[in-house]
């Protein structure tokens, strides 16, 4: 248990990545992170494509700078993108999906591999270019996206946590 709560005190989101691909067998580890999220009634309702090719990669980065209304690349440079999307049917599907995300981050920061949640997704894939994505790869059914995992190897230092603000927790 220290171990663990360890990785979840010292994860931090990272806003700057070197260009190298993280190894396959860290990403698959990741994503099976994910897989083991809990889920409403145990339904399962988010799906999770992971995206390494680079041109698949600055097209969704392209469709979330345009969302986000800035001039930089909101992916931050990070070579791989782990989107989860969730099936809308599941009345539990944003909370499934969160959690499958929160997995990931802190298996990623277990493995020495950094991260940063991106919000948009949503919006990327009610696109023309997110809904024939999801064609192509043969999804079908109302699927939301509920966040991008950015993941790579930080590009600089990774700032430590703020200190927990106070009246965080209240006990009856």
């Amino acid at each position: 248990m220290a171990e663990t709560l360890t990785v979840l005190k010292t994860r931090r989101s990272c806003r700057a990545y070197k260009p190298e691909l993280v190894e396959e067998e860290k990403l698959s580890a990741i994503i099976e992170a994910g897989t083991y999220a809990a889920t409403g009634m145990g339904l399962q309702s988010p799906i999770i494509i992971a995206v390494t090719d680079k041109e698949v990669r600055d097209e969704l980065s392209e469709i979330n700078r345009k969302v986000m209304g800035v001039d930089f690349d909101p992916f931050y440079g990070a070579p791989a993108v782990l989107v989860v999307l969730a099936n809308k049917e599941v009345p539990t599907y944003v909370y499934d999906g969160s959690l499958v995300m929160g997995n990931m981050m802190n298996a990623a920061a277990d493995l020495g591999v950094a991260s940063c949640w991106i919000h948009r997704a949503k919006e990327e894939f009610e696109s023309d270019y997110g809904k024939a994505l999801l064609a192509k790869l043969g999804i079908e059914g109302e699927y939301e996206g509920i966040g991008n995992l950015v993941v790579g190897y930080p590009a600089g230092d990774i700032a430590p946590a703020a200190p927990r603000k106070e009246n965080y927790v209240y006990k009856i």
